[in-house]
């Protein structure tokens, strides 16, 4: 498996010890996108925090690509999501006096193999629009902006937080067709949480949690393309 947890458990204490994961675990194979689906406080985030190396779990292991991240100091997890990992969130963070093109050069600039940035542009469907400035960008224009931003470092993983949780369901569309696209043409392995079950129908691999677990993985033998999706 390209993407291996198993007995992820983690709390917050904040005077009381607040379980958050109970022992989660997923696989995802290369070059595949899962979803993973679940209620507002199911784990959820955590469980994406702790594989893209932001949040530490208390037991547990994570394995990306045959490294074992949760053996990494805090040095080795700076350098793995330098590398390995790009992130995409509900939110742009698109710096607004920089255009398309700029925002995506300046994660390019401190990578050690990134892609071209027309490439990544052309991707998304932005070429036109690669010396626009963030506020001359639709909403959805600006995900696509900061998926663009994500995947010229090369990722060996994608993670997507809500990527289309401030849209409207035709932007949405667009932005999940965008990313099949990346998984199609550079082979990007995609991780991606959502409150929306009807994204589920475009994975290959969807994984249901509850309270701290993952309650069930199914596998997807047909995605279906994001335009077809209805919610």
């Amino acid at each position: 498996m390209f993407v291996s947890a198993s007995g992820l458990a983690k709390s917050y204490d904040t005077g009381v010890v607040t379980p958050v994961l109970r022992g989660a675990a997923l696989e995802l194979d290369r070059s595949r996108i899962g979803v993973i689906l679940g209620p507002s406080g199911s784990g959820k985030s955590t469980l994406m925090n702790i594989i893209g190396g932001v949040d530490r779990a208390d037991e547990g292991v994570v394995e990306v690509d045959g490294e074992r991240i949760t053996d990494l100091d805090d040095d080795g997890l700076v350098e793995y999501r330098r590398e390995s990992v790009g992130f995409v969130f509900q939110f742009y963070n698109l710096v607004p006096n920089l255009t398309a093109g700029e925002n995506i050069e300046v994660v390019s600039n401190i990578s050690k193999q990134p892609l071209a940035i027309d490439e990544v542009l052309a991707a998304v469907g932005l070429t036109e629009k690669k010396n626009r400035f963030p506020r001359e960008l639709s909403g959805g224009e600006q995900q696509r902006v900061a998926i663009a931003r994500a995947i010229v470092k090369n990722p060996k993983l994608l993670l997507c937080d809500e990527p289309t949780g401030a849209l409207d369901i035709a932007t949405s569309r667009d932005v999940l067709a965008q990313l099949q696209r990346v998984n199609t043409q550079f082979g990007t392995t995609i991780l991606m949480i959502t409150h929306n079950v009807a994204v589920a129908e475009m994975a290959h691999a969807v994984f249901r949690m509850r309270d701290g677990e993952v309650e069930h993985a199914t596998q997807n033998a047909e995605p279906v393309p994001a335009e077809r999706i209805s919610w």
